[in-house]
């Protein structure tokens, strides 16, 4: 379920145990199905990226925005 980007407070509560118990039990499910989602979405942006239109522009700055914190409001490097 986390590989499927549901929250780790329906998991619990699909599973009836607290959040705390899921994290302790799961700890290790939890980050793999995190990381699963960041890769997937990852992916899907550097597709978009590779392509030719506003759209692709627009994925290349949030990548750049969110990955390296470029800002278009700061000064260029010297």
């Amino acid at each position: 379920m986390a590989g499927a980007g549901v929250p780790q407070r329906e998991i619990a509560a699909v599973l009836t145990v607290a959040v705390p118990t899921l994290r302790r039990h799961y700890h290790d499910e939890l980050r793999r199905g995190s990381a699963l989602v960041q890769a997937t979405l990852v992916g899907n942006l550097l597709r978009i990226a590779g392509g030719r239109d506003a759209t692709a522009l627009k994925a290349i700055i949030f990548s750049l925005q969110c990955r390296f914190g470029w800002s278009r409001y700061l000064p260029p490097p010297r």
